[in-house]
């Protein structure tokens, strides 16, 4: 059979207010496409639908409808929550897809998913294991002690456990694959993931995913990355990238063929639907940015602009910016004679109204206090150092 292994599609979720829903129907389209092209008998979506547990309607609505689409193509759908989801909310339409071909796991069980897929006759039987959080898992981690490692270890432990009793449905004539979305050691992150360990408390070792799968689909961080184990342990990382720690990553899904007892053969496809996340540091000031926007740099991407000035950018000139590429998510200024007289020994030796200036200068992004707040500033300066010790200020 023929499987795709996808995840964290975020529906709903925006990059600093601007939404992002033209790129994941896009997605979903290139989704339904390559399903159709490569003949895709399951997917397995390990969890993060959404990028919250009260998604919009219109999130909601595009993940039912490319729901529909995918079972059009023949292809059948596992998918899980995610830390992102609400469990009962990715759940809520079980009874109306149950024997649709649309399989939903929102919280942890102990039964392994059994999907027949026509176009082989074969049986996969998949150990899918949601967001398994300390409350979903029915365990209070409370140890004596704040023993980091004990805490780990007893997460850790308790997921291997799940993971092995979902596996024992396993056989040698079916297509053993294992799901879930956690946090295994070794994996990198990226800001836009919202953190499901503490301290390093919520995570999983490798060995506890040791269950007899032919393949372990992965979900929670947006790289795509293999995990070190002792089978094929993957994250297919997010279909787009949503923050720009994610810039220049290249996002992708794979698809591996497989057959009950062999090793699946991988192919990482790679996805053009997303708009790319790109950093700019224009160390040599307002006129560089002007150049790289009239030659079109980075025509349609989301830009996070690093600027050197020597003075503050007027109101006008960051509107003129904005209007000119409406891709400028952060315009942050750099300002290399404020970070040098930031040094401590120069700081020592600036006269009190010198001082007041550079931290006002740093406070507004560069601008400059006039005569009248300098005076009051020593004013209210010389008032502090003349007030005796014990005294009280109105």
């Amino acid at each position: 059979m023929r499987v795709l292994h996808t995840a964290d599609w975020h529906l709903g979720k925006t990059l600093e207010g601007r939404s992002r829903f033209e790129e994941q129907e896009k997605f979903m389209d290139e989704l339904v496409g390559i399903v159709r092209r490569e003949k895709v008998d399951l997917i397995l979506m390990a969890g993060d639908v959404y990028d919250t547990v009260n998604p919009p309607a219109a999130a909601e609505q595009l993940f039912y409808e490319s729901a529909a689409r995918i079972r059009a193509e023949g292809c059948l759908l596992a998918a899980i929550a995610g830390n992102h989801d609400h469990p009962e909310r990715v759940a809520s339409v079980r009874p109306l897809v149950k024997g649709s071909g649309i399989s939903l796991v929102g919280l942890p069980t102990e039964r392994a998913l059994k999907l027949n897929v026509p176009r082989t006759g074969e049986q996969a039987v998949i150990a899918a294991l949601p967001y398994p959080s300390e409350a979903r898992l029915n365990e209070l981690l409370t140890i004596d002690g704040t023993d980091e490692n004990l805490l780990r270890k007893a997460y850790s432990e308790r997921v291997g456990l799940l993971m092995r009793k979902l596996a024992e449905e396993f056989s040698p004539s079916t297509v053993n694959l294992a799901m879930s979305h956690i946090y295994v050691l070794g994996g990198l992150e990226s800001d836009s993931e919202r953190p499901i360990q503490v301290g390093g408390a919520y995570t999983v070792d490798p060995s506890a995913l040791s269950c007899g799968a032919q393949y372990t689909a992965l979900g929670h961080l947006h790289r795509p990355q293999a995990v070190k184990g002792d089978a094929i342990i993957r994250y297919s990382g997010s279909p787009i990238a949503y923050s720009f720690s994610e810039a220049g990553q290249t996002k992708s899904v794979m698809l591996m063929e497989i057959e009950p007892g062999s090793a699946p053969k991988l192919q990482e496809i790679y996805l053009s639907c997303g708009r790319p996340l790109v950093e700019w540091n224009a160390k040599e000031g307002l006129a560089q940015v002007q150049s790289w926007l009239d030659e079109g740099r980075d025509a349609g991407a989301f830009i996070d602009l690093r600027i050197t000035l020597t003075e503050a950018m007027a109101l006008g000139e960051i509107q003129a910016l904005r209007r000119a590429c409406d891709g400028l998510v952060h315009i942050r200024p750099v300002y290399p004679q404020l970070e040098q007289i930031d040094m401590p020994e120069e700081r020592v030796r600036l006269p009190m109204h010198e001082l007041f200036k550079t931290f006002y200068r740093r406070q507004t992004g560069g601008a400059e206090p006039d005569d009248a707040l300098i005076s009051l500033f020593m004013e209210l300066a010389a008032d502090e150092r003349e007030q005796p010790e014990g005294g009280e200020v109105e």
